[in-house]
């Protein structure tokens, strides 16, 4: 009896590969939660080398890691967080002109841990925790580029300078070369001295293995011709340089179209998922990858979690661009899941909610969409990308939404809106403690300052409204449809106002917000009302931020007046 006692209780071992587990029926249904895992929770001292101990350098590792986020769990729940994005999993180069790679995008080994973060068990018992709570887990993965793992050696002396030369044309203008990270050159990085040009530079792998800067494994990403060797792009607006040339700071892009390297990274990929049961990738950069790539890849992937038997696996990525039209691009059955919806961010969260513009700009965006991204279901579930993209108001690449807002109570509807819209929500992580900081790296902050409360006003509100959308259906996978938007902006009587209906197996949702912040607005201006769809005479109950009840008007209309900077949510009375 009591050796079946012990072997009851035996911990997991974490020493194998997982049984493979799919934890999602429908992406639609969850809210996702990004996290730079060094700024989470240190829950692990042991891998507290090379780090810094002031808050301010934003710039350096400071020392969370997997193990905080598993003893944080709890923080997650309370949050109302059903899934997690994590940072890159993946060992970098440690440091690169004092910057630490705490974000994990300077990849050095594609095939093992960081040990900042914690060894492949860690991993797994992350993971496995997480599932464990009912908290899906996607990853940040790079296949555009590696760190600055080596340089192009222009004078060919062996070691790699930043010199100065005159320029040819006869000028006193004076170039300054980095040998790391010289501009793009569409024939390849050539050699030069102030005697003329010599040849191709000769590419040279470095090894520092103080700073982790040593050559890439596996081996064959050694092969100097599984790279471009163009130098970093300069110019945003040329096609070839942001497809071909190097990411600014010296990471090497690699050619992707090679079918030897295509298959490496497919074949890493498909691994990682076999070795940590992980539930999706959200992938970086994917417009400097030639689009054949992906066409490529992401059937790949979905063919190897089909065979492993990981159902609804979500890839999505990162097309850090405004086109909307671009961004849709990547769509479909020969391209990716779903996309994170930079256009949205750009156009609403900033244009409506931050800086005050019209909501009539919503529906168009919306009406745009259903042109531009993917409609065929090649996604989790059967889902489109129409039906997937992944909505956010600000990220680790763009300023928070409170940095430069006029008003910060603008937050307040904006997340009204991001949780109650069809798609994914994502959410960056201290948001709910109501951070602040402006671009890289002042949008990443350490968490632990805040003392993980749970008690602020931006918290409670993103807890309920993550717990009224996990209740209402129609407010996860629910058709939308507009029933009010304005072009009014100043003191108009429906200044600010949007509102939807979302419907869901004969049940349906109204929302209403109001961007303004500094006025009650109606669902009604100059003697016309909102029309509904609900018959004349339904009684609605409003379900957020308060209870009260409203009854539909006999021709169909309803005249709410919504506060500012806030957003109702009403449903039939049963």
């Amino acid at each position: 009896m009591i050796l079946g006692l012990m072997l009851a209780c035996a911990p997991p071992d974490y020493s194998a590969p997982p049984v493979i587990t799919t934890e999602v029926e429908d992406w639609r249904d969850e809210v996702l939660y990004q996290v730079i895992v060094d700024r989470f929770a240190d829950g692990d001292r042991n891998n507290n080398w090379n780090i810094t101990q002031d808050p301010a350098e934003l710039g350096r590792t400071m020392g969370g890691d997997w193990q905080g986020l598993i003893d944080r769990v709890d923080y997650l729940k309370q949050l109302g967080v059903t899934a997690i994005w994590i940072s890159p999993v993946v060992q970098n180069v440690e440091t690169d002109a004092g910057m630490g790679s705490y974000h994990g995008y300077w990849t050095q080994s594609f095939v093992d841990t960081n040990p900042h973060m914690g060894d492949l068990a860690r991993l797994r018992e992350l993971t496995d925790v997480m599932h464990q709570n009912g908290i899906a887990v996607v990853v940040d993965i790079v296949v555009n580029h590696v760190g600055q793992l080596f340089y192009y050696d222009i004078n060919r002396n062996g070691q790699p300078d930043i010199n100065a030369y005159y320029a040819t044309d006869g000028s006193d203008t004076v170039d300054l070369v980095t040998e790391w990270d010289p501009a793009f050159d569409a024939r390849g990085i050539q050699s030069f001295t102030s005697l003329g040009e010599s040849g191709p530079a000769p590419v040279e792998w470095v090894y520092m293995p103080e700073i982790g800067r040593v050559p890439p494994q596996p081996e064959e990403f050694q092969n100097e011709d599984w790279y471009h060797k163009m130098g970093r792009v300069t110019d945003w607006s040329n096609a070839e340089q942001v497809e071909l040339g190097d990411f600014p700071g010296g990471l090497k892009d690699l050619a992707t179209e090679d079918p030897n390297v295509r298959r490496a990274l497919i074949d890493i990929f498909s691994e990682w998922i076999v070795q940590t049961n992980i539930d999706g990738y959200r992938i970086d950069t994917v417009k400097h990858v030639e689009r054949d790539f992906w066409a490529e890849f992401a059937p790949a992937l979905r063919a190897h979690t089909d065979d492993i038997g990981k159902d609804n696996f979500f890839l999505f990525g990162e097309v850090f661009d405004g086109d909307d039209a671009l961004i849709g691009s990547y769509s479909g059955a020969e391209g990716l899941d779903s996309l994170v919806w930079f256009s949205q961010k750009y156009q609403v969260y900033d244009g409506v909610f931050k800086q005050g513009g019209a909501t009539r700009a919503i529906p168009r965006l919306y009406a745009d969409r259903a042109s531009l991204y993917s409609a065929d279901p090649v996604g989790p579930a059967g889902q489109s990308a129409q039906s997937l993209l992944v909505n956010f108001m600000d990220n680790h690449d763009v300023a928070r939404f409170l940095y430069d807002a006029p008003d910060p109570a603008s937050i307040q509807a904006a997340l009204v809106f991001l949780y109650t819209q069809d798609g994914v929500p994502c959410l960056y992580y201290g948001t709910e403690q109501g951070f602040s900081g402006g671009n890289d790296p002042a949008n990443r902050e350490p968490l632990w300052p805040s003392g993980y409360a749970t008690e602020g006003p931006l918290f409670q509100r993103i807890a309920a409204l993550s717990a009224l959308r996990a209740e209402l259906a129609p407010l996860r996978r629910g058709d939308l449809r507009f029933v009010w938007s304005t072009d009014h902006t100043g003191d108009e009587d429906d200044a600010g106002i949007l509102a939807f209906e979302r419907s869901y197996e004969g049940e349906t949702a109204l929302v209403v917000v109001n961007s303004q912040t500094d006025q009650t607005s109606w669902t009604g201006v100059d003697g016309a009302a909102m029309a509904v769809s609900f018959p004349p005479g339904t009684v609605l109950q409003q379900r957020f931020p308060t209870a009260r009840t409203v009854v539909v008007g006999a021709d169909g209309t309803l005249l709410l007046d919504v506060p500012p900077a806030e957003g109702l949510i009403l449903v039939a009375a049963p």
